[in-house]
């Protein structure tokens, strides 16, 4: 049989089928599987390089007489007539559709007409998308069919009323086929033998059947990435056997009913992204299987009701999210009893207390992501941090005391964002073990004293995002410290950069995405994703005394520098006409001299600039970029001079004059009432939205995304 097939000689040796000898039995070839009687019942060639068009002649596969199983994925298969003795067929690709990849040359579909004992069918990543409705109309000739897998097949039209008659369908999987676009049937709850249905990223629309939600045989049913379909949760019998539930980023909305406790199964649920309101059922309580819980950017109110992640296995590890909510109250010690928590993120809401020490101790082992940024939480952090974990996030808080010392067991440790609290420390030298680290964000705390290490033993070469801003810093910036900062020093390559994102691997295929709150040409925004190519270094709002270093020149990947409202002395290092990348840079405030070096001219891709408030002179170097920034980024130098400074702009601004007496009880005014009008207008129009619409904080967002691919040509 291996003689009549034709292979393509531009291409790797056959895998399987070179290692064919007819001194062996076949029935212990590489792809073949036999029955107990020694006949061949399965034949898998997928990935073989079999040339267009030579199937029709391969005699030997047709001679196959028991032959159920023919899988021929990621070959260059032509359409050719198939044995109608199979049950199984498998012509899917192992990669995604792209410009460059192969595709299944189907003239029509009439060859499924024969199959007539086909159960199970795979055309995972195979272009279908020339046969229009005929998809549905071929399934319709098979009808034992029980598995009909068409994911990312770019079929071209919806779902239609001939799969209503395949009553013994149990898998469909359709995911990734934007174009089919429409309302789910009502037909589908009719399908009885329904186990799993996969219709995620389908653009689907309208409201989903309540109906198919309560088919007794269900076990998974994945909706997510399809914004505009709508639908709520109906009522739930004890029967069911769901145990997957996925409707992330769809626009399901209303209550979870209490009768979501009569899941018993339910093991995986994500809703996260949906408009679901009120309080989370204390039902819950019963669902003593769950491990996977995703509730984040809902409107969930009130407190988090008792809740039993349960573990079955060690290679399961719980987690749960309720991020971006409006909960309340404290967090219960009902978490705790997960004893492999993996990811806990409450994030974002309204929760007061402490942090319950159970929490860490409980899950020293396993617990990888810790997120309760965000809250009202208070009192200190226990001393016992999990050694295994690689995100600690409680920024936004009112937690007090000093940073735990038993962080310095944290290997793994790659975000440390401790920021907007009330700690009272020194600059976190025991960190140095985490040499992966990178984010580490300190700012708006109460540290003090240097930022450089005793020995210089801490090593963070892969850090790309550094802010220290507003604490009690002091001291010079130490240029050894800084030239371990590797990653700042990267200079990416504009072409074939693999753009990749922060992120933590909960497993079976499932990701933590690291948000970051930061300060960006002067906004706060949320970074939704982390790239790997954005760094950033903000400083401002210390003490720091003396001259920037020039080793600072070398951070050639830097997007981002503030150094603003220090001490500095000193002139502007000539080296950072090495920041190519730079878009950002404020070095306002400070007590720098000199002149603007002319290397500054050079930065391209500057965008934003403040040098106000220093002591520099002379002419303001000529080039497209420095004359395009308003005078403000230069006010407040007496001895700087030159476009875009006028003769009225070159001052520093007056003093104010001296306050004047209160008025009369009896005297409104309206002066100072109208100032206060306008500022209050100008903020509310101007800068509210940008530090509270969700719209704006994405608008932002993609911006950047776009500088990136556009920048890297990622």
């Amino acid at each position: 049989m291996k003689n009549s097939f034709i292979f393509d000689v531009d291409s790797t040796p056959p895998a399987k089928m070179s290692q064919w000898s007819e001194s062996t039995d076949c029935c212990d070839w590489n792809g073949v599987d036999c029955d107990e009687a020694g006949h061949v019942i399965g034949l898998d060639l997928s990935a073989e390089p079999i040339l267009i068009g030579s199937l029709e002649n391969a005699s030997g596969l047709f001679s196959l007489q028991y032959l159920q199983s023919l899988n021929l994925g990621f070959t260059l298969f032509y359409g050719f007539p198939m044995p109608s003795r199979l049950v199984t067929l498998d012509l899917s690709s192992r990669e995604p559709i792209s410009g460059f990849s192969w595709r299944l040359e189907i003239p029509n579909f009439n060859f499924f007409q024969n199959l007539t004992e086909l159960r199970e069918l795979y055309l995972d990543n195979v272009d279908l998308s020339g046969r229009r409705t005929e998809w549905c109309k071929a399934m319709s000739f098979l009808p034992n069919l029980q598995v009909l897998n068409l994911s990312n097949c770019l079929l071209s039209d919806p779902i239609n009323h001939h799969l209503a008659n395949l009553l013994s369908l149990s898998v469909i999987r359709l995911r990734d086929n934007h174009a089919v676009s429409c309302q789910v049937p009502e037909f589908v709850a009719n399908l009885l033998n329904l186990t799993t249905l996969d219709l995620s990223q389908c653009d689907l629309h309208g409201k989903f059947p309540e109906k198919v939600l309560q088919v007794p045989t269900l076990e998974t049913l994945d909706l997510s990435y399809n914004s505009l379909l709508q639908g709520s949760l109906p009522h739930f019998p004890k029967n069911s056997s769901l145990r997957n539930l996925n409707l992330k980023n769809t626009s399901f909305s209303g209550k979870l009913p209490d009768s979501i406790g009569n899941l018993e199964n339910l093991a995986s649920v994500d809703v996260s992204s949906c408009n679901f309101t009120r309080p989370i059922p204390t039902s819950m309580a019963n669902l003593t299987q769950l491990f996977h819980l995703d509730f984040s950017s809902n409107h969930f109110s009130d407190p988090i009701p008792t809740l039993r992640l349960y573990i079955r296995r060690l290679c399961e590890t719980a987690f749960f999210s309720a991020a971006n909510n409006s909960l309340t109250g404290i967090i219960p010690e009902s978490v705790c009893k997960a004893n492999y928590f993996q990811v806990l993120d409450l994030s974002n809401n309204d929760m007061s207390g402490t942090i319950p020490t159970c929490l860490i101790t409980n899950s020293s082992r396993t617990l990888g992501v810790l997120n309760l940024a965000r809250n009202h939480l208070n009192g200190t952090l226990s001393d016992t941090v999990p050694g295994g974990l690689q995100i600690l996030d409680i920024n936004g808080n009112q937690l007090e005391g000093m940073v735990p010392k038993s962080l310095v067991n944290c290997n793994m440790l790659q975000v440390f964002n401790i920021g907007n609290n009330q700690i009272s420390d020194k600059f976190p030298c025991w960190l140095k073990n985490a040499s992966g680290l990178q984010v580490l964000v300190l700012r708006s705390n109460k540290f003090s004293g240097n930022i450089s290490c005793p020995r210089n033993n801490v090593s963070w070469t892969q850090l790309q995002i550094v802010y220290l801003a507003s604490n009690n810093f002091s001291g010079r910036l130490s240029q050894k410290w800084l030239l371990t900062l590797e990653e700042m020093m990267d200079a990416k390559p504009e072409c074939g950069f693999e753009l990749k994102h922060l992120r933590y691997a909960t497993g079976s295929s499932r990701f933590y995405e690291v948000t970051l709150s930061l300060t960006i040409k002067g906004l706060e925004i949320m970074l939704q994703k982390i790239p790997n190519i954005f760094t950033s270094i903000d400083l401002s709002r210390n003490n720091f005394e003396e001259q920037i270093p020039e080793e600072m020149g070398r951070f050639v990947s830097l997007y981002a520098l503030n150094l603003s409202h220090n001490a500095l002395t000193g002139s502007i290092p000539s080296s950072f006409g090495n920041l190519k990348h730079i878009e950002s840079l404020d070095l306002s405030t400070n007590n720098l001299s000199g002149k603007i070096p002319a290397q500054l001219a050079s930065l391209n891709f500057l965008s934003v600039l403040n040098l106000s408030y220093n002591n520099l002179v002379g002419k303001i170097p000529t080039s497209t970029q420095l004359q395009s920034f308003s005078p403000t980024s230069y006010e407040g130098n007496k001895g700087l001079y030159g476009p875009p400074l006028t003769n009225e702009s070159q001052a520093r601004p007056p003093e104010l004059p001296p306050s004047l007496p209160p008025a009369s009880s009896g005297v409104i005014d309206w002066f100072f009432i109208a100032m206060s009008i306008g500022f209050a207008v100008g903020f509310g129009a101007v800068v509210s939205p940008l530090m509270f619409s969700v719209q704006v904080n994405k608008w932002y967002n993609d911006l950047i995304y776009k500088f990136i691919y556009r920048r890297f040509r990622v």
